[in-house]
């Protein structure tokens, strides 16, 4: 099947690399010239486990002309950035000029399957779909249930495939595409499209509550003297069937590209409806609150004001991104009181971040290698 993919970044590269593996014509397409045309060297600078290895041996099409990827795809994804408003809400206005283009195509669309990759706010998607219908192109709203560090992996295990869309048999033609990127079956739930839009961001706002739970639980349990059975309550809860262990660990708050997003999106549209749920701005505020717990907290267990250690300063291991991340937060709240922060020089650090950090802080926030420190307390992360 000849397959486009509009927004070759982290997340569309290895749906891409995906599809061309299981042997689709792939042609990928971003508006970074740069970026475009170390895709075509078959070099870029990536983290992603498996991309670089993929990338070599591809036969993907990369260029930066969108139209060439519609009129060649009989599949079109978007899988472009759609950065929060102040509100909450999702700009989408690098979709709404993918669609533009589209209405402008002097050529035949009918039959084709647009497919919105990227996270939308609820009833976006209904709109394009009425928009295109005039050109026969089927809309459908399928987001990616990933984490930054495993994106190839989680595409191939997902627990879940999400799919909106309004025709039944377009859903059922779509959804055996992904018979050919998962290992195990594919679990497919289909709904209308905003059902599924809200679906996507109300999963991840489930889970900050959840994330939130749990850190709820290890501060009582701190402040009550009793730290060392953190752990061992919390594995007591998750092994609840009605609750489960997954996200259900006391530390670091949640950050990131997704769940802070997602989580004040769904408040944003609840309130758009007429609903005032306080849920979601309790659970982002107590995130906020909690690095500040876990700044105390350590400044109490480091009365000799030893150096902190933290294994890294991104929002989760092995990623190079500092989007909303509470460990940054926790060790800046911890040098501005007057603390040494060292983080693990072989950390995927960008040059850009680490000299931001040195102009800002100086001597206090120090980068050096784990085994070669005598006295320091380690932060888990």
């Amino acid at each position: 099947m000849n397959i486009g993919v509009i927004g070759v970044g982290r997340l569309g590269i290895c749906f891409a690399l995906l599809l061309d593996r299981a042997g689709h014509a792939v042609m990928g397409s971003d508006i970074r010239s740069n970026y475009v045309a170390g895709l075509q060297r078959r070099e870029i600078q990536t983290t992603e486990p498996g991309v670089a290895d993929m990338l070599d041996s591809c036969h993907i099409d990369f260029t930066t002309d969108t139209r060439a990827v519609i009129a060649h795809s009989d599949v079109i994804y978007v899988m472009v950035a759609t950065p929060s408003l102040a509100d909450g809400s999702y700009d989408i206005s690098a979709i709404q000029r993918i669609v533009d283009d589209i209405g402008e195509c002097d050529f035949d669309l009918a039959r084709k399957i647009l497919v919105i990759g990227c996270t939308t706010n609820p009833g976006d998607c209904q709109r394009i779909q009425d928009r295109l219908r005039p050109r026969g192109i089927q809309v459908l709203y399928n987001p990616e249930f990933i984490a930054q560090g495993s994106i190839i992996r989680d595409l191939q295990h997902a627990d879940m495939v999400l799919i909106g869309g309004e025709d039944d048999a377009v859903i059922d033609c779509y959804k055996l595409l992904y018979n050919d990127i998962q290992v195990p079956e594919p679990n497919v739930h289909a709904m209308s499209l905003t059902a599924a839009e809200l679906v996507k961001i109300g999963t991840n706002c489930f889970l900050t509550a959840k994330i939130s739970y749990a850190n709820m639980m290890g501060e009582v349990l701190i402040r009550s003297g009793l730290e060392s059975d953190v752990d061992r309550a919390l594995a007591a809860i998750g092994a609840d069937s009605r609750i489960g262990d997954r996200y259900l660990r006391y530390g670091i708050g949640y950050g990131g590209p997704c769940f802070p997003r997602d989580n004040r999106a769904f408040a944003a549209h609840a309130q758009r409806v007429g609903l005032d749920f306080p849920l979601g701005q309790s659970v982002d505020r107590f995130n906020q609150d909690h690095t500040l717990f876990l700044m105390e907290h350590w400044i109490r267990k480091n009365p000799q004001r030893q150096p902190f250690y933290l294994r890294t300063l991104a929002y989760k291991v092995g990623t190079d991104i500092y989007e909303e991340s509470q460990q940054m937060r926790l060790a800046e709240l911890l040098m501005n009181q007057g603390y040494t922060v060292m983080v693990e020089s072989c950390d995927k650090m960008p040059e850009s971040v680490r000299s931001a950090l040195k102009l800002k802080w100086g001597d206090l926030i120090q980068f050096t290698v784990r085994d070669h420190l005598q006295t320091y307390i380690e932060i888990p992360v």
